[in-house]
């Protein structure tokens, strides 16, 4: 892997030696990918991809057997195996990749490389999101009995395109299928690449297609790392993973891979991110306690199903609430086949419980405001993971409240104009507040930090 600049510029990506599954070794491309670590969260979604293809990547990123250290070590085992057998493959020389996602009403394009990871003090990648703990130990442990980076973090940052038409952020408008020429620099980088045949093609069950193609060109490497040298990043999804980057770099003294980890960068200014919520569900606390215990803490009204129909009544309590001054903070509990609408929470213990010493756009946070007065205060709840859960999807936490008992918090999405402002200023939103898409898929291309 080769290095570019010196340390202490803007973004720095270095091409790597991608390792890559053998399609011929496996059913299909589609069959052993699998969405990021933390998305799968259900037992169901982590059999049918275990059963999907004896060489799912899940195997690798959520290995199943024994204690957590047994799990690190047999992931390590199937890793080595897996290459030994002609599974995975090292591509023959280092390189970039660029990586799209086609859906429909959506086009997104990045550039898949191994990035120096900065210090935080540099504000080079910019984090939003706290993280926890335990979920940082797991992933180090994981990343050290592999020495791989099994899964790029995804990156945005602003290449301020002016000049790239309002098209270019969902499917391109050109005759050909091809995004209009873009200065020279990443973007440039990337549309050239487009033109010629991708290294792999292949969709998804979601109906997802994804293309990959590599640029081993040094004078194209050479182009897009002058151009990101000049950029700075917002962690879109990776909280933990970049955690573990920095943690396991700073184990180490010397210089070598280690100082490196995979992302993917995308430029928001041609294609704009999707911004979505992340429930929460409280696997021991029931909607009736919870109800009860929240008492005149926030008006508090039944609302009708089916979901969709309550997350609009969840929408309009937010809209009706900036009208009219009123604190915008609103949370729909599900539950017992149930659904209710906490808002419009009292002014007296907002004020008591959210701390002073943060700016008024993260006071004003509904996670903010979940964690220090509901989850904190009201309930009580410890953030362990027997308690609370983290699901994207807010269909899959309503279905796993009916079906295991407990209650779950659904949330509106945060403007991603708030989360980039908050995260210039060096504060850090509570964790799991967001969810960036879309997220790439695990498995088409990984980093083995033993290849360079």
């Amino acid at each position: 892997m080769s290095t570019p600049g010196p340390v202490g510029q803007g973004l720095q990506i270095a091409p790597f030696r991608g390792l890559r599954y053998a399609s011929e070794r496996v059913s299909s491309l589609a069959a052993v990918t699998s969405p990021p670590y933390d998305v799968v969260v259900r037992p169901d979604g982590l059999r049918h991809l275990e059963t999907a293809d004896p060489y799912n990547i899940v195997r690798l990123i959520l290995p199943q057997t024994g204690e957590p250290t047994a799990r690190h070590q047999q992931a390590a085992q199937t890793l080595r195996r897996w290459q030994a057998e002609g599974v995975l493959t090292p591509d023959p020389e280092p390189a970039l990749y660029v990586y799209e996602q086609r859906d429909q009403g959506l086009l997104q394009r990045g550039l898949i490389g191994a990035l120096r990871l900065s210090p935080p003090r540099e504000g080079v990648v910019l984090p939003h999101e706290n993280v926890m703990p335990h979920v940082v130990e797991d992933r180090a442990d994981l990343m050290r009995a592999t020495a791989a980076n099994l899964e790029p973090l995804l990156l945005s940052y602003d290449g301020h395109e002016a000049d790239a038409p309002s098209g270019d952020a969902g499917l391109a408008p050109s005759t050909d299928g091809h995004a209009p020429a873009a200065a020279p620099g990443t973007s440039a980088v990337i549309d050239r690449a487009v033109r010629r045949p991708p290294l792999l093609a292949t969709t998804t069950e979601d109906g997802v297609a994804h293309r990959l193609w590599r640029i081993a060109d040094p004078a194209e490497i050479a182009e897009a790392a002058s151009d990101l040298q000049q950029r700075q990043a917002l962690i879109a999804d990776g909280h933990h993973r970049w955690a573990t980057y920095l943690r396991l770099r700073d184990e180490r003294r010397d210089p070598g891979p280690w100082d490196f980890g995979l992302v993917l960068l995308v430029d928001s200014a041609r294609y704009p991110l999707r911004v979505r919520a992340i429930h929460r569900l409280l696997r021991r606390l029931s909607p009736a306690d919870a109800l009860a215990a929240v008492g005149d803490a926030f008006r508090v009204r039944p609302v009708d199903g089916p979901l969709t129909a309550a997350l609009d009544a969840l929408a309009r309590a937010q809209d009706e609430a900036a009208r009219a001054g009123a604190a915008r903070n609103a949370f729909l509990l599900a539950g017992g086949g149930r659904f209710h609408l906490l808002d419009r929470p009292d002014p007296a213990l907002l004020e008591a419980a959210v701390p002073r010493d943060r700016p008024e756009a993260w006071r004003t946070l509904d996670a903010t405001v979940l964690h220090a007065l509901l989850l904190d205060r009201i309930w009580r709840i410890s953030e362990a993971p027997e308690h609370i859960g983290y699901i994207h999807d807010a269909n899959a936490a309503v279905e796993q409240t009916e079906r295991h008992g407990g209650t779950a918090v659904l949330m509106r999405p945060v403007e991603e104009g708030v989360v980039r402002d908050l995260a210039r200023q060096g504060v850090a939103m509570p964790h799991k507040s967001t969810s960036f898409g879309p997220k790439p898929a695990t498995g088409l291309v990984l980093r083995s930090l033993e290849l360079g």
